[in-house]
């Protein structure tokens, strides 16, 4: 596999997905879930409903 941008690289971060969730969450006023994926291209998520099996809740911002 080839290795990321500096761009993926910065939006791939687990930084930038919690600064998503915490703008969905303002933005929502819903529960917003920062989960980790195990797919090198999309390592974190953010999403309203719990993780998957496959996945690993990192953090809720509610």
């Amino acid at each position: 596999m080839t290795s990321l941008s500096a761009l993926r690289n910065k939006l791939c971060r687990f930084e930038h997905a919690y600064a998503c969730a915490v703008q969905l969450r303002k933005a929502t006023g819903r529960n917003q879930f920062v989960v980790r994926t195990g797919n090198p291209l999309q390592p974190f998520r953010v999403s309203e409903t719990m993780p998957a099996d496959d996945e690993h809740l990192l953090v809720r911002v509610a």
